[in-house]
């Protein structure tokens, strides 16, 4: 079951941290056939100002995205990369894992408050409660064997 799962997982990641974490937590887990989908969302405001200059979010995830790389490298993993936009980033991720006939969303809990994210419907909730696929929260903690 974990094969088919992870077998091609969209990885959501917010930032160089937390794209080595994820990559981290995912890796030994991961079939060897797998070839995972990182994505880096930009969050557009819709007509509203925006959180950062839009250059300045392309080049963090450009940043994230040569961080994963040199980390996949080293493992001999192949993994895929892609820059989405959207003003709501649960649906661009969901929509991107469609797109991409992903087997789960996959990724590593952030922290944050967990009553105020399921209460204010947060990305992580609203991921559990929309995706047509299966969601994936990796374990934070140093044991990154699977086993």
């Amino acid at each position: 079951m974990a094969d088919t799962l992870l077998s091609r997982p969209i990885v959501p990641v917010a930032n160089p941290e937390d794209a080595k974490l994820t990559y981290e937590r995912l890796q030994p887990r991961l079939p060897a056939d797998s070839v995972p989908l990182f994505v880096n969302v930009i969050q557009k405001s819709g007509g509203g100002i925006d959180k950062a200059p839009l250059g300045r979010m392309r080049e963090l995830g450009e940043e994230i995205f040569e961080h994963v790389g040199s980390l996949a490298t080293e493992d001999g993993l192949t993994v895929e990369t892609k820059q989405l936009y959207g003003t709501d980033v649960a649906e661009a991720i969901i929509e991107a894992g469609d797109e991409y006939d992903a087997s789960a969303i996959v990724f590593t809990s952030r922290g944050g408050n967990k009553w105020i994210d399921l209460l204010s419907g947060g990305i992580r909730s609203t991921l559990v409660a929309e995706a047509n696929i299966p969601v994936v929260v990796l374990p934070t903690d140093v044991d990154t064997d699977p086993n």
